[in-house]
């Protein structure tokens, strides 16, 4: 009798054989698991090392300035405790009023104005710019003049004397209306004086830098005279008011 040989029930396809493992062709989850390589995670030491330099930075800036603030606050309290600074102050001692014409449109004024400036300091020198002055009635400039630049010397009182004037000034009628309500007023015509200029205060050998003041001075009245004689204006009452002013970028406080 002859030996038969069965064949394998998955007979080899053109020569190749079976796969050994699992199934061919193979799955697009095999394909990729199998070239894709496995994640791992990465560690953060970067970012926690920048946020403690960051941390550092803005702790060793905040004690720096810190550090400035307590120096500048030191330096002025040995500052005062040496020269003990005190401002300059003025007052008015004699106004008169030569002329003022106002009609719907235009203003034409004239005044002499002397001023007292008292330095009540010991060791301290103060050097002034040139004085703007201006005189108003009602907000309404009346008239402008200024004062040359002066050395004002310790304990020392000087008199400035300055000519204040307008000519052809234009006005609007609601000024115009303000002004000649004033000019009839028995109470006499308000005034206030203003003063602009800046200032530096030597001590020795040393300079301050230059900072701004302004004096105000109110409480004044004036009578318009009807004729060629000037008029004294009443400044019993008069009180002037010393402001610093220092100016950042464009704004002034």
């Amino acid at each position: 009798m002859t030996d038969r040989v069965f064949p394998s029930s998955k007979p080899a396809t053109n020569g190749t054989a079976p796969a050994a493992n699992g199934t061919f062709p193979a799955t697009k989850s095999q394909l990729y698991g199998a070239t894709r390589p496995a994640y791992r995670p990465q560690p953060h030491h970067r970012r926690r090392h920048g946020r403690s330099c960051w941390c550092s930075c803005c702790l060793w800036s905040t004690f720096t300035i810190i550090l400035l603030l307590l120096l500048v606050a030191i330096a002025g309290a040995i500052f005062y405790l040496v020269y003990r600074p005190h401002r300059p102050s003025f007052s008015v001692t004699s106004l008169k009023l030569s002329y003022l014409n106002v009609t719907s449109s235009t203003l034409n004024s004239k005044l002499d104005l002397n001023i007292n400036a008292k330095n009540p300091n010991k060791k301290l020198v103060f050097i002034y710019n040139p004085l703007i002055i201006s005189i108003l009635s009602s907000d309404i400039d009346i008239g402008d003049g200024t004062v040359p630049s002066f050395v004002h010397g310790k304990k020392n009182t000087t008199l400035l004397k300055a000519t204040i004037t307008s000519s052809g000034r234009e006005l609007d009628s609601a000024s115009a209306a303000t002004l000649k309500r004033g000019m009839k007023s028995n109470k006499g015509l308000p005034l206030k004086i203003k003063l602009d200029t800046k200032v530096k205060a030597k001590m020795g050998g040393i300079k301050t830098p230059k900072i701004g003041i302004r004096v105000s001075c109110d409480g004044i009245k004036a009578t318009v005279p009807s004729g060629k004689t000037a008029v004294t204006a009443s400044t019993s009452n008069a009180k002037c008011k010393v402001d610093i002013r220092i100016k950042i970028w464009k704004w002034t406080f």
